[in-house]
């Protein structure tokens, strides 16, 4: 059985930002070519630099939109634009984060954070230094040599985490990343995410079942199911009374 994770309470060192994607979709019908529609007339702004959840009932497409705004899935009909120029395919200011942590298992925890900046050719002392600042932004600074299957499942998500951001996106879409975690990891890893993100300047979308964590890591909450976009507001704070918003979050499911 996995150790449990160690406690996420970590001094964030400071770096250069780099400012969020505008993420806009026009008018979108979203599924597979030769398929029926999940998801039809979708319009959503995607605001730089802020966290959006993204909730909706199983079935209605909300990881099919995160595909569609890593490039990986064509849009059926309309227009999904990164800071007003179209999206037509993967791109390495965008970085999708999922609930399999999909790390290689013969790399080790730094080999794996270095992964994205070998393929973009940053030099080796970089990639080093990067690499080490962002495993003691997630805690795991003595983990560097393991490899991933002598981590648990809330320690390879913080890997997980560490490398997509460690590239410098300006947007990151996140597909349930916390999903298969218990609940204390997973309170863990929401507090870790909205640590980390505060210097990034990245966009994030972040698709979830859990309302709860909706109502905490989102500045705001799309539903899919009704097309409303709702604000959450600040600051956040697990104690905050968010009844009235829930109980609209949860009619939308």
């Amino acid at each position: 059985m996995p150790t449990s994770a160690a406690p996420l309470t970590t001094t964030v060192t400071t770096t250069a930002s780099r400012p969020g994607s505008a993420l806009r979709l026009d008018g979108v019908r979203l599924g597979r070519p030769g398929g029926p529609a999940v998801l039809d007339r979708l319009d959503l702004d995607i605001r730089p630099g802020e966290v959006l959840a993204v909730v909706g009932p199983s079935g209605c497409g909300k990881s099919t939109l995160l595909r569609t705004l890593a490039g990986l899935l064509p849009p059926l009909a309309g227009t999904v634009t990164q800071d007003g120029t179209p999206i037509t395919g993967p791109g390495a200011d965008r970085a999708l984060v999922f609930q399999d942590d999909a790390l290689l298992p013969w790399r080790t925890v730094r080999g794996n954070l270095e992964l994205p900046l070998l393929i973009r050719r940053v030099p080796r002392a970089e990639r080093r230094r990067t690499a080490e600042d962002w495993l003691a932004r997630v805690g795991l600074a003595d983990h560097a040599l393991r490899l991933p299957h002598q981590l648990s499942g809330g320690q390879r998500q913080r890997v997980q985490l560490a490398r997509a951001l460690a590239a410098r996106p300006r947007a990151v879409l996140m597909d349930e990343p916390f999903g298969a975690l218990d609940a204390q990891t997973r309170a863990g890893m929401q507090d870790l995410l909205v640590e980390v993100l505060a210097g990034t300047g990245a966009t994030v979308v972040f698709v979830t079942h859990d309302v709860d964590e909706a109502l905490f890591v989102g500045d705001r909450v799309a539903l899919l199911a009704t097309g409303a976009v709702l604000d959450v507001p600040a600051p956040r704070d697990r104690s905050a009374d968010h009844s009235a918003l829930r109980r609209r979050i949860l009619a939308s499911l």
